[in-house]
């Protein structure tokens, strides 16, 4: 490659994209290879493996800057920092005036080029010159204005403008910018990036419910481009038959309306003229009726954007549907209308308020004029329709409430009584998407739906006309009405049609049969089930139905079995509640959520008062059912499972013991239940000390599990990771590694990568890997697996800590005593906090600290510790024990060290060895 032709990467803020076009068409005819992410990254992409591989092949990185540019959150950080530390070339590029205060300290001594306020030319070679020196235009270069008499080529038409930051087009009829626009540069790319996509003028219909933010989009659209075109024209375009005459507005302004011709004439004449003319955009704003829109379309080298609560543009339009606002962007709207809202409590009323942009924006006004958010999230729960009535947002024609009620009441008038009604039935759903097939299913069953139930277009033709009015989102199987539009609709629902409607939802819950709620094949189905179960509007009418209690049952099974205690313990304590009142503390239903609000509350790492209530489900079941009753036996199993939790290894073993002798007698050698309960055992006498008995019940239950199941059930690969453990304590840490290796590349595929079981076997494997030396891999999973633990289970829970415990050691092991010692401190602390002074876990973390303040000759501090973890082994475990004899050698080792060998000999004869890092899992 020769020095003239370079590889570039041009590095912009979302918001100068046009700008980061000019450049790129500049430097890209200049001879240059250029790499755009909106040129050739495509959807689906790796974004930030694409950024570094750019960064790594690029010869320059031509940094746009402007405020955007170095706003938090935008990956420009990244992209210009690492080009700084990597020691590439970065040409900053000012785009904008800024000031010093608005230069990082570690750009701030580079020499930058400016090209704001200069004409195109002079930018363009001012630009060429920053990356490669004076070079000379051979070409004319058209400056943004009216374009010049004479052909005009194809490049030239579809050539990126300089951005210009003073002025507007000569034609432009577009209203002030909404100065509290933030977000949605995702969607403002797309746009751009379909407007571009054809030689002839391209038609973009950006569609979606009332609030969602469609104007806005497209009026930021309007002028963050505006220098992109000669003529920008916006018409509302509601009333259809109302085109020609805004269309003749727009004649009249370019000179080529005829006063005697008629608005139909004139506007057809606008459209013959807009067939030869360059560079215009035409915005047709609340185009609701497509067929009668179509007709009036332009074409031409010129761009249409179209905003409509109707998604039927197929055939006629490219097709944007607008969803609500990431959480991401609520937050950052929210914090930028109020400063002083912490993240939480913007994270919290983005939940509440669904994320619809509308509903943000008069929350926003609600709380600047004096209103607290706890008053507000409180008034949106109990008085949500009238609430929604305030509204001085400017940019919308009127607050949610009233822009609600006029889509139904145009639904009505449209005559769509079955839409109507099912409109009503989703409301008292839960906000999720709904599937068509719980309709289908259920409709015989629906009272609140008017027509032939056999009528089997009835649910397209209801769908339709709810897309069409935007008061739902469909999709080919689903359909979703936002809970905002929920609430306006319950509140306004009277109460008799309420409660027929309070039936119709049982009939369509207890219609559907997700399958097997421990099964990974029927979790997507379930997930969807459950989504509508717990939400509170539909738990409050349904928690007392008969018929649905199997189903409440499932959704909770299924929680626990997907990794999501919380929810789980949610839903069983809710469950719990009502049908300890309604049937009794002893019925076998109440007593079913009681047995997975104590596994929830174990899940939870609460680990002594999931025992509590583990042992009272237990003692009812034995009293109620008999000691062999199935259900009594699996709170048995669950009791004993929360003593191992608690560190009580022996009493767990004869309870374990107790409940395996019972249930191959009731349920047989291969069955589930005795199974998971033969493999708790196995995994008991492994933390007892005896490996070579877990490692044949283990390898014994693994097989049979294999043989039920198949080798990619969760609980295979459970018993296939506990029996990884057990080699790894005999001494076989290579084919540990390995059947490890193979139980996560399983989990991951079946669980998901944030599984509480998946995360837990990339930590035990983390671990064996450092015992083979591979410190730095271990380090990375183990860095990696730590934070997913604290995003999904919190700082303190149990497994938590054991990755943080394992990270420590490995740090450790890489002579980063400090870090290492701050944190083994810190995991003793909560471990003395959580588990209590005397659990194994408390007293494996006291020995592992004072193995590196033995090496930071601490040497007073680590005897002590040893000592406390060698007298409670000593207690619980047993003098014979391997962690007893383990503590025992290193407290000789610190001994021998301070010179005090008496006292070691006193102890042990042999040699202090280091201590192994604590083998995580999970028990099902």
């Amino acid at each position: 490659m020769t020095d003239a032709t370079q590889r570039i990467f041009v590095s912009y803020a979302g918001p100068d994209r046009a700008w980061a076009e000019w450049a790129s068409w500049q430097l890209q005819q200049a001879g240059h290879q250029v790499e755009l992410d909106r040129w050739h990254w495509r959807t689906g992409d790796d974004f930030v493996q694409k950024m570094n591989h750019a960064l790594g092949r690029a010869d320059a990185v031509v940094a746009l800057l402007s405020r955007q540019y170095f706003a938090p959150k935008r990956w420009t950080r990244e992209e210009w920092s690492t080009t700084m530390a990597l020691r590439g070339r970065l040409v900053p590029v000012a785009i904008e005036l800024l000031a010093d205060d608005d230069i990082p300290v570690l750009m701030a001594g580079m020499l930058r080029t400016d090209v704001h306020g200069l004409d195109e030319t002079a930018a363009s070679a001012v630009l060429l010159e920053a990356v490669h020196g004076p070079v000379a235009p051979t070409d004319p270069v058209a400056f943004p204005g009216l374009p010049s008499a004479g052909t005009t080529t194809e490049a030239d038409r579809q050539r990126p403008r300089l951005p210009s930051s003073v002025g507007l087009p000569e034609v432009w009829n577009v209203r002030r910018r909404n100065p509290d626009f933030s977000g949605r540069e995702a969607v403002l790319s797309e746009l751009r990036s379909g407007l571009l996509s054809g030689r002839q003028a391209v038609v973009q219909a950006l569609n979606g419910m009332g609030g969602i933010g469609k104007t806005q989009i497209v009026l930021e659209y309007a002028h963050r481009f505006a220098s992109q075109y000669d003529m920008v024209w916006w018409v509302d375009a509601e009333q259809a038959d109302q085109l020609p005459v805004r269309y003749t507005e727009l004649a009249d302004r370019l000179g080529i309306a005829k006063t005697d011709a008629g608005s139909e004439a004139n506007a057809r004449a606008l459209l013959q003229h807009l067939r030869t003319r360059q560079r215009w955009l035409l915005i047709l704003d609340n185009a609701e009726q497509p067929d009668q829109i179509e007709p009036w379309l332009a074409e031409g080298p010129g761009h249409v954007l179209i905003t409509s609560r109707n998604p039927d543009w197929h055939g006629i339009a490219h097709q944007s549907d607008l969803d609500v606002f990431t959480r991401t962007e609520s937050v950052a709207y929210l914090q930028g209308r109020m400063s002083e809202m912490t993240t939480e409590r913007a994270d919290l009323l983005a939940r509440d308020l669904g994320d619809l942009p509308l509903a943000l924006a008069q929350a926003a006004g609600v709380l600047r004029s004096g209103m607290t958010v706890d008053r507000y999230l409180q008034l949106l729960a109990t008085n949500t329709a009238r609430l929604l009535q305030e509204s001085d947002v400017r940019g919308y024609p009127a607050p949610l409430a009233a822009t609600v009620n006029i889509a139904v009441a145009r639904l009505a008038d449209d005559g769509h009584p079955a839409a109507s009604a099912l409109l009503s039935l989703g409301a008292f759903l839960g906000p999720e998407p709904i599937p068509s097939t719980w309709l289908e299913t259920a409709r015989s069953h629906l009272a609140s739906i008017p027509g032939d139930p056999d009528d089997p277009m009835w649910l397209r033709n209801a769908l339709q006309a709810l897309g069409r009015f935007g008061l739902a989102r469909t999709d080919y199987d689903t359909f979703q009405i936002h809970r905002l539009t929920q609430a306006i609709l319950r509140a306004q629902t009277n109460p008799e049609l309420a409660e027929i409607i309070h039936e119709d939802v049982t009939a369509v819950l207890a219609a559907v049969n997700p399958g097997d709620p421990s099964s990974p094949a029927d979790w997507p189905a379930w997930a969807s089930l459950t989504a509508h179960l717990t939400d509170p509007q539909v738990m409050a009418a349904i928690a007392d139905r008969v018929e649905l209690r199997p189903t409440l049952t499932g959704a909770a099974h299924f929680l626990i079995r997907s990794g999501l205690p919380r929810t789980a313990h949610d839903l069983s304590t809710v469950l719990h509640q009502a049908w300890s009142t309604d049937l009794g503390p002893d019925h076998p239903d109440t007593l079913i959520c009681a047995q997975y609000v104590g596994h929830a509350t174990a899940d939870l790492g609460e680990f002594a008062e999931a025992h509590a209530i583990v042992e009272d489900t237990f003692v009812r079941r034995r009293r109620v059912r008999g000691a062999d009753h199935p259900d009594t036996l699996h709170s048995a199993n669950d009791l004993a499972v929360t003593l191992i939790h608690l560190g009580k290894y022996v009493e767990a073993r004869r309870m374990l013991e107790d409940v395996l002798e019972r249930r191959l007698r009731v349920r047989g050698e291969d069955h589930p239940e005795t199974l998971t309960t033969a493999d708790n055992l196995g995994g008991t006498l492994r933390e007892l000390g005896d490996y070579v008995e877990a490692r044949r019940m283990l390898g014994d239950v693994l097989e049979r599990r294999r043989q039920v199941f198949g080798e990619d059930h969760p609980d295979t690969l459970t018993s296939a990771g506990n029996l990884a453990g057990t080699l790894r304590e005999l001494g076989d840490p290579v084919e540990a590694r390995r059947m490890l290796e193979d139980v996560l590349e399983r989990r991951r595929h079946v669980l998901g990568e944030g599984h509480p079981d998946t995360l837990a076997c990339a930590g035990n494997l983390a671990g064996i890997m450092a015992e083979l030396g591979d410190y730095v891999e271990a380090r990375r999973m183990q860095e990696e697996v730590l934070g997913r633990h604290r995003q999904v289970l919190g700082e303190d829970h149990p497994d938590t800590l054991t990755s943080a415990n394992n990270l420590a050691t490995t740090l450790h092991d890489l002579k980063e005593y400090g870090e290492a010692h701050r944190m083994k401190v810190d995991v003793l602390g909560r471990r003395r906090r959580v588990l209590g002074e005397d659990h194994p876990e408390t007293l494996n973390a006291a020995a592992n600290l004072a193995s590196t303040l033995r090496v930071l000759r601490r040497y007073a501090e680590a005897v002590a510790l040893l000592r406390e973890a060698r007298a409670g082994y000593l207690l619980h475990l047993g003098v014979t024990h391997p962690r007893t004899v383990k503590v025992t050698r290193s407290l000789a080792g610190v001994l021998t060290d301070m010179g005090r060998k008496y006292e070691a000999q006193q102890l042990t004869g042999s040699k202090s060895k280091k201590g192994k890092r604590r083998f995580g899992r999970k028990r099902r």
